[in-house]
């Protein structure tokens, strides 16, 4: 697997994790459990530990707090200061421990004076740390970037924050990206036309586009997606027709597509990747995610409380002989703590054979 995957992860007082580890994961990730067991939280854990810095955890937060509240537009509605308070209380005001592991290189210098690599050495480089100084009124945190300076330092101290200063970067933030979202974090609120015009638009910019149309005319028949007019529309014999006409299955479909099309040697986190889309076209979905995530090296984590499409990734994975595949399913274990069992191909396909119930405990 790719450096860049993240291969386990630690979360400790971060919504329902109290002390949580997890490893094992493969480039294609299914996440099952009962309803409101902590499935999106866990995703979101693994979103927030690939922070860069101070203004991408930041930004990450916020696109989790407008995914959560674009139903009511809670941040278009409100005082943005009031606002900004109400995001900094709601996802900063506890702990929160997130790293995950990456591979670091190791390398030694010959007798040519040639850089050999000789080795890797297991770094968590993943870090994101956020805890609150009652004492002194600041947020300390670490992220990634200063995690890095903080194994070459060992006397290197937290970034600190005012809630003053925090709501001076949000300001500064919200300017900059006015609302976007990544192509990262897929929720089913991300289907917004101005997101789809911006995926799409990227696709035509890194010649993808024509893949993407081939896989909608694979699909559902119809021969292109483009934006007329600012509105979505989509080619068929017919002729050009709005994409609501369609319904809200192929609009999702068409998000999860582009965006990892788009993305190249990254992470891509899709929440109810079910959302809409028939169960009879789950196979070809799932065929379509594993073939291009191997294509542009895109590590996937998605969750699901669909049965049938759980079903739906173990045929797709075996027939396509897939092996770099996982599922983690969540419950409740007897101590009355969340906790997974992550399956590698091998198990997940063994498990699904048997007819166990893949839905959480």
């Amino acid at each position: 697997m790719s450096e860049h995957f993240i291969k386990n992860i630690e979360i400790k007082n971060f919504k329902c994790f109290e002390n949580f580890k997890a490893e094992g994961f493969g480039r294609v990730n299914l996440i099952g459990g009962k309803n409101n067991v902590g499935k999106t939280a866990f995703m979101e854990a693994c979103f927030l530990s690939q922070s860069k810095d101070t203004e991408d955890l930041f930004g990450k937060l916020l696109e989790i707090e407008t995914h959560r509240d674009v139903v009511n537009n809670l941040l278009e509605n409100m005082n943005r200061e009031k606002a900004l308070q109400e995001l900094i209380k709601n996802n900063i005001n506890l702990s929160i421990y997130i790293e995950h592991i990456e591979l670091r290189p190791i390398y030694q210098t010959n007798h040519d004076g040639e850089e050999i690599h000789v080795g890797d050495d297991e770094l968590p480089c993943g870090l994101v740390q956020i805890t609150k100084n009652i004492k002194e009124g600041t947020i300390d945190i670490y992220t990634k970037s200063s995690l890095c300076d903080f194994y070459q330092n060992e006397d290197y101290s937290p970034q600190q924050y005012s809630y003053s200063k925090l709501i001076d970067i949000l300001n500064i933030h919200l300017e900059k990206t006015n609302y976007k979202f990544s192509y990262n974090f897929i929720s089913p609120y991300s289907n917004s036309n101005k997101e789809l015009e911006d995926v799409i638009g990227q696709s035509k910019l890194d010649n993808k586009y024509d893949r993407l149309n081939g896989h909608l005319l694979e699909v559902f028949g119809v021969s292109s997606i483009d934006i007329i007019k600012n509105k979505p529309m989509l080619k068929s014999n017919d002729g050009y027709k709005e994409l609501s006409y369609f319904g809200q299955g192929i609009k999702t479909f068409i998000n999860i597509i582009s965006s990892i099309l788009t993305l190249e040697d990254d992470v891509i986190f899709i929440d109810e990747i079910e959302n809409g889309i028939h169960y009879s076209h789950f196979d070809k979905l799932w065929e379509i995610i594993l073939t291009i995530s191997e294509d542009q090296n895109v590590q996937v984590f998605a969750t699901t409380h669909s049965k049938e499409c759980i079903e739906s990734y173990a045929r797709v994975a075996k027939r396509l002989e897939d092996e770099e595949i996982a599922f983690i399913e969540l419950g409740i274990n007897k101590f009355k703590k969340l906790d997974s069992i992550v399956m590698d191909s091998e198990r997940f396909q063994r498990y699904i054979k048997l007819g166990n119930e893949v839905r959480g405990w």
